[in-house]
């Protein structure tokens, strides 16, 4: 029996997508990555998984937006720069339509992007010395990068745009994750609006998908801060990312 054969059942689906959308929260992230290769795997069309993706991720980073701005994390200056550049680069990503082998090799490498991050590049404590105007032009640059990524893939480039904050000694780590969470929603927006002009799918038959990531988001969000510590939620967060990397390289390589 194959792993989408196993997960037919809707309600099993629906408790899969809880999972990620809990772990993800409890780090100040919303699951597009994630959200992404389970629908790849599972053979959906690849023109609707961005979409689907897209508004899952905007329904769990919404909670997290409100709570960092009503707390104060947010600072203007820093978050800026990158969804500035990020935003029209996210719509412009939203009306590109890639072949399906393209999309999932990109979708494939992306998610080898957040494994690096969480198990290879998490010493994120030394500074970078940058001047004022290299620091805005690595923002522009990185923002544009990660929004065109977020609208063709259907990734809010969180994951990588938080450590990369810290790096550049730009925020703090409050500060980084605020304007992570942010820029995801934002993105996620954007890319979304791209699509919907071009592509039309029922959300009747998501209710289920979309009501698990709203409840697995608020939940994670809340044992994330409270309960469990980020590096316990990141090593869960890297297994589901493995899992997500093995499974869909055996569907890319078997000719899909």
């Amino acid at each position: 029996m194959t792993f989408s054969q196993l997960i037919s059942s809707p309600w099993l689906v629906a408790a899969l997508f809880f999972l990620i959308a809990y772990t993800y929260s409890g780090v100040g992230l919303g699951g597009g990555s994630a959200y992404t290769a389970l629908l790849a795997i599972l053979g959906f069309n690849s023109l609707a998984i961005p979409m689907i993706s897209l508004l899952l991720n905007l329904i769990v980073t919404s909670a997290g937006s409100v709570n960092f701005i009503r707390n104060r994390h947010v600072r203007l200056s820093l978050l800026l720069p990158f969804v500035v550049s990020s935003i029209p680069m996210a719509y412009l990503g939203g009306t590109i339509q890639l072949p399906m082998e393209v999309f999932y090799w990109a979708l494939l490498l992306s998610l080898i992007f957040v494994a690096v991050r969480l198990f290879i590049w998490k010493n994120t404590s030394f500074r970078l010395a940058l001047g004022v105007r290299q620091r805005l032009a690595v923002s522009l640059i990185s923002g544009a990068v990660l929004g065109l990524v977020a609208g063709i893939v259907g990734i809010g480039g969180g994951i990588y745009l938080v450590p990369l904050i810290i790096i550049l000694g730009l925020g703090t780590t409050k500060e980084a994750a605020a304007c992570g969470v942010i820029f995801i929603w934002l993105n996620s927006l954007s890319g979304l609006l791209a699509r919907v002009q071009y592509n039309a799918i029922d959300l009747h038959e998501y209710v289920p998908l979309i009501f698990a990531v709203f409840l697995g988001g608020a939940m994670g969000s809340f044992m994330g801060a409270g309960r469990y510590s980020a590096q316990t939620m990141e090593r869960v967060l890297g297994v589901l990312v493995m899992v997500a990397i093995v499974l869909l390289s055996r569907k890319v390589l078997s000719g899909l």
